[in-house]
């Protein structure tokens, strides 16, 4: 079967395939299980009951950090309440006020679920140690525009193990390397519309470098998570979530509009529902008594 991209080169300006978005998570390894952290807790002299205790210190001093972040940039801590309040709607109206420039964008804080632990006394063994445990706390999400990685945040956690969330976008990681690279191109949200080299750009897409993005991961951490230097810890990086995707740039609107609707009408028949269902390998419930169906909706407008 021939490409897309084959079948109408004649009309394709440019061709790029990158990284979208990327979740990241960071862990401190050695506490980041219930076994570490009671290895941890007698290591250092501390009973395991006064684990609460223990951990108070590092909730205020992530909740001091992030009021000194907020006063050194002019910003607000805006809690959310409401869980269906879209986070991503608030920072585009927080950018369309103050800019793109780089810097602080906004901080949000909300209760959100989290991992932790609770001290436990095995009477059978007699042993006394931290078991795994699940709540809630107060989670900052910093959202930041930085010169290599552009628009991200990292959520982090008021509570021990202090699990990291970092979000970035691969396009505009590739849109730093293009600048350094001293290729033009030109955006439309986060996709390319075009591209002064489009080989060059997919050279360096496929060799971003991972150690340059460690460091920039690392960067965030002491900045939003100073916290983990009283472990003499480091974190660790594992990519949670990765979209790749493929821009593809038409010359000219009409050529893309004269074969969009069948474009759309052959990924909707394509993709059956039940694809979507068990994407990833994931397993459908044999409980599940749902519907799954693809609804296609048309817009009709009226004659003038």
């Amino acid at each position: 079967m021939e490409l897309l991209t084959e079948t109408y080169k004649s009309d394709i300006s440019c061709v790029l395939s990158c990284y979208d978005r990327i979740i990241i998570s960071g862990t401190l390894p050695e506490i980041s299980y219930s076994q570490g952290m009671t290895s941890y807790m007698y290591q250092n002299g501390v009973r395991i009951f006064d684990y609460p205790k223990f951990a108070e210190p590092f909730k205020e001093s992530i909740r001091s950090n992030a009021e000194r972040i907020a006063k050194e940039n002019g910003v607000e801590i805006e809690y959310i309440r409401k869980s269906g309040v879209r986070k991503e709607s608030i920072i585009s109206d927080k950018i369309k006020k103050r800019g793109d420039h780089p810097g602080i964008v906004h901080i949000i804080s909300v209760m959100e679920g989290c991992n932790t632990y609770k001290p436990w006394h095995d009477k059978t063994t007699g042993k006394t140690f931290l078991k795994p445990d699940t709540s809630k706390c107060l989670h900052y999400y910093f959202y930041f525009i930085d010169e290599q990685v552009g628009l991200g945040y990292v959520r982090v956690p008021t509570w021990c193990p202090f699990r990291l969330q970092v979000y970035v976008n691969g396009h505009n990681l590739l849109a730093s390397e293009l600048k350094q690279a001293g290729i033009k191109f030109s955006m439309i949200d986060n996709a390319f519309d075009s591209l002064e080299d489009a080989d060059k750009a997919q050279e360096l897409s496929d060799k971003i470098s991972i150690e340059k993005l460690h460091r920039k991961l690392d960067e965030f951490a002491w900045q939003f998570c100073p916290v983990y230097k009283d472990f003499n810890l480091r974190y660790h990086w594992s990519v949670m979530q990765a979209e790749y995707a493929t821009d593809i740039v038409f010359k000219k609107q009409e050529s893309l509009h004269a074969i969009y609707g069948e474009l759309v009408a052959t990924a909707i028949h394509t993709v059956k529902p039940e694809n979507i269902a068990t994407f990833l390998g994931h397993k459908l419930d044999p409980r599940y008594e749902g519907k799954l169906a693809t609804i296609t909706m048309y817009a009709l407008k009226a004659a003038a």
